[in-house]
């Protein structure tokens, strides 16, 4: 699996089947927490402005090329042949091949509603997926060594952690050393509430050609504040091409 520096932060060349064996083999290996998280264009600007958040993603055992725009400059600077894994259908894939595995999981972050009700629709979407534990993305400072005992406890083997970025990132980096069964950990941002409805997904013409963004826009203009980075991006690509140019 090889890692591509795109301007900031990397990915890593995976297609969503890949990502996968990689991360069941995680699973087998050592005794350690393998964490996975997504990577788009939007984290470019915000991930190196923390430098625990940086040294935290940059340490990530899998970086998911989940935003289209980090596929597209990975084709353009290095030819890369990779494809969008977005975490959220990335999750639910690795749902699927945990019951078909037999580890467990522990569910962590969203409103209390919403993550018991994600617990029953992956459950009855994966039967025999064993959700070994759960808690609502709620828990005080003073409560987290009580909720670390309780993942202990549950003996998961998989931790998803819906905190959103970077909460989920500086979770891990403080908390995961704490963790004694866990051998995957990933950062699943809003995909809880992707799963229960709470938040509609984008339609599969849209998912398909890479404009999920568009549609999410259009349906929540207010998140112009957030992609007015996107044509940013793209330029500093081509200007990262261009250099890449010269130097040849």
């Amino acid at each position: 699996m090889k890692r591509y520096p795109i301007l900031n932060i990397w990915i890593d060349g995976v297609t969503m089947q890949s990502a996968l064996e990689t991360t069941l083999g995680f699973l087998e290996t050592g005794n350690r927490v393998h964490t996975v998280f997504a990577a788009n264009p939007e984290k470019n600007f915000s991930v190196p402005r923390d430098p625990m958040l940086y040294q935290v993603f940059k340490e990530a055992d899998l970086l998911l090329p989940d935003g289209i725009g980090m596929v597209l400059a990975a084709r353009f600077l290095y030819g890369a042949p990779l494809e969008r894994v977005p975490g959220c259908e990335f999750m639910q894939a690795l749902c699927t091949k945990t019951a078909e595995y037999g580890h467990s999981v522990f569910l962590y972050g969203a409103k209390e509603a919403v993550n018991k009700s994600a617990v029953d629709r992956l459950q009855t979407d994966n039967p025999g997926l064993v959700i070994a534990g759960r808690s609502n993305g709620y828990v005080p400072e003073h409560g987290m060594d009580a909720l670390v005992e309780s993942i202990n406890r549950s003996k998961a083997k998989i931790l998803f952690l819906a905190l959103g970025s970077p909460k989920q990132e500086q979770w891990i980096a403080t908390y995961g050393h704490r963790l004694e069964h866990v051998k995957v950990c990933q950062g699943i941002g809003g995909t809880l509430d992707v799963i229960t409805g709470q938040v509609e997904r984008a339609p599969q013409f849209f998912c398909k050609t890479g404009l999920e963004w568009l549609y999410r826009l259009m349906k929540e203009p207010k998140r112009l504040k957030r992609q007015w980075v996107l044509p940013v991006f793209a330029f500093q690509v081509l200007l990262s091409r261009l250099r890449q140019h010269h130097k040849n």
